[in-house]
């Protein structure tokens, strides 16, 4: 009887010391990240210090002749940093004007993404005559940065149009004196 219970305790042990084996390390093991990508839609214009700009017109020196827009102003950049939605294919940046000038166009080009960004940056669109009403100035943004600061990001054309006529919105007539008059442009990046 002393041999039975000797195998039987045997075996019993054997059985414990192989289903302790199974709980041992093996040649690979593995664990879980969990990784959290916030959703970004950031826009900015650069340089910030100087991006209030000031335009004109130049009276004409000979009866007959309109007055002449001042040169362009080319010194502002548009940024914009985004990680898009998984629900949202792209973004846009679109910009308004919350004055309208009697008489005057103010127009803005947006020109090819340039300097350290990367993604899939926005095309921007043709030249556009501000308006109360957002217009479409970037389209087709994806994740993208355009990098910081000026020279990096899409460069930024400003010019006036004194009653442009059919293309335009200002009328000639329209024009008067006035004490500066300042408008503020809005640019705003949303789903599409």
């Amino acid at each position: 009887m002393k041999k039975t219970t000797f195998s039987i305790a045997m075996s019993l042990a054997a059985f414990a010391l192989s289903a302790n084996l199974k709980a041992q390390d093996t040649n690979t093991d593995n664990h879980t990240i969990t990784i959290s990508v916030p959703e970004v839609a950031l826009v900015d214009i650069e340089p910030a210090a100087t991006k209030n700009i000031t335009l004109g017109f130049t009276a004409p020196t000979e009866a007959g002749n309109p007055v002449i827009p001042n040169t362009s102003n080319t010194t502002l950049w548009l940024n914009y940093s985004s990680i898009k939605s998984v629900a949202d294919p792209t973004r846009n940046v679109s910009v308004s004007v919350n004055a309208i000038i009697p008489g005057i166009d103010i127009q803005v080009t947006a020109a090819a993404a340039t300097g350290s960004g990367g993604g899939t940056l926005g095309t921007p669109a043709a030249q556009l005559t501000l308006s109360a009403t957002d217009q479409t100035i970037i389209s087709g943004i994806g994740s993208a940065y355009t990098g910081n600061g000026a020279n990096n990001g899409h460069n930024l054309t400003y010019a006036l149009a004194a009653g442009s006529g059919p293309g335009g919105v200002a009328v000639y007539a329209d024009l008067q004196t006035a004490a500066t008059t300042v408008a503020t442009v809005t640019y705003t990046i949303s789903d599409n």
